[in-house]
């Protein structure tokens, strides 16, 4: 069941407005750019305003606090990996492809992001929580943004064997973060290709009789 925290948040990234303040999104290119430098327990907001040329008040007339501009700078990151997740799958035709093809755009976005990797490297007390222990959000808007793609096409989708749309893309979800997190595996997936395969012989036959 999709949570309202989860469904505000999924609205959010996939807002397809963009924010049109320009100061505010030089803003939030310091903020990330300072975040990949120095982690996020050492950027403060005054090296932000200094990056992005601001002043404090400027800075704060556009977000209350650093936990407003952290959340500012996450749920940006979040909207270009949905917006990646969907350039690559919106154009194919069936649930399955859908779900195999953005489980594979998933593990490579998150081990090749430059924000999850910094962070996992300096900050990873701070970071690690919000993926496993408290991590009910991240997945529920995941879970929730995959059960959407496959409403998009003809028909939408619907239980199988018991199975519902929304365990198995929570399943999806959770061994993406699993293998994002601790990437050594007896199974390949050291490229898109061994990611497919793996997506096509394992998690593929839960969207079928």
């Amino acid at each position: 069941m999709t949570t309202p925290e989860a469904s505000s948040l999924l609205e959010l990234v996939l807002a397809s407005g963009q924010r049109t303040d320009s100061v505010a999104e030089g803003v939030l290119d310091a903020a990330l750019e300072e975040f990949l430098d120095y982690g996020l327990r050492r950027t403060n907001v005054d090296m932000v305003a200094r990056r992005a040329g601001v002043s404090r008040a400027t800075l704060y007339r556009r977000f209350d606090n650093k936990d407003a501009l952290v959340q500012a700078v996450l749920v940006r990151e979040c909207r270009r990996f949905f917006t990646s997740i969907v350039e690559v799958v919106g154009p194919l035709p069936t649930v399955e492809d859908r779900l195999v093809e953005g489980f594979v755009v998933g593990v490579r976005y998150a081990r090749a992001d430059r924000l999850l990797t910094r962070l996992l490297a300096s900050d990873p007390e701070a970071l690690l929580p919000y993926l496993t222990v408290n991590g009910e959000l991240v997945v529920a808007v995941a879970r929730d943004f995959l059960v959407w793609q496959g409403n998009q096409l003809p028909g939408g989708v619907s239980s199988v064997g018991g199975r519902t749309p929304e365990g198995v893309a929570e399943l999806f979800v959770r061994l993406a973060i699993s293998f994002t997190l601790t990437p050594q595996s007896s199974i390949p997936l050291e490229n898109d290709a061994q990611v497919r395969a793996f997506a096509r012989d394992y998690l593929a036959p839960l969207l079928r009789e």
